[in-house]
């Protein structure tokens, strides 16, 4: 087992969460599933934890309640090997109530933020030339979802 977790606060839908974020990535499962018992913080045999793995990585999700929500304060960075990966994860994780924000930023249906981010941005930003890199930084910040070749055309001036 790793030795720090992420933990995520849900009202009522860590195990559907749980669900939708393992369709998304490969070497991803429901691990475990605990339920409430008699004496537990909600119905008997409703959902409590959910632990999961996303590519590898647990994550815990816990049916909570209301009284926390998700805020941008904390995000999941997706490092994304091409356009068409970005493209994939930026309309999944968008639809049924995701919302788009900048930067790369998006929130999914559940109020999660996540960073779809291109591998190349990062090689781009540290671009020895800096007012290349400084032409990438400026074109990332007007966009909402990152666009490879956009970003390139950036950095060539």
């Amino acid at each position: 087992m790793q030795k720090i977790t992420t933990f995520l606060w849900y009202d009522t839908q860590a195990e559907e969460a749980a669900q939708f974020y393992t369709s998304l990535f490969e070497d991803s499962r429901i691990v475990e599933v605990q339920r409430n018992g008699e004496g537990g913080p909600g119905a008997p045999g409703s959902v409590l934890v959910v632990e999961f793995e996303l590519a590898g990585q647990r994550y815990l999700a816990l049916n909570g309640g209301p009284m926390y929500s998700f805020t941008e304060a904390i995000s999941l960075s997706v490092d994304c090997g091409s356009q068409e990966e970005v493209d994939n994860l930026w309309e999944r994780l968008t639809a049924d109530g995701g919302e788009a924000g900048p930067c790369g930023w998006l929130k999914d249906r559940f109020g999660l933020s996540w960073q779809i981010v291109p591998r190349r941005l990062p090689e781009l930003l540290a671009d020895p030339d800096q007012q290349a890199a400084q032409r990438v930084m400026a074109a990332m910040l007007g966009m909402k979802k990152l666009v490879i070749k956009e970003l390139e055309a950036a950095a060539a001036g």
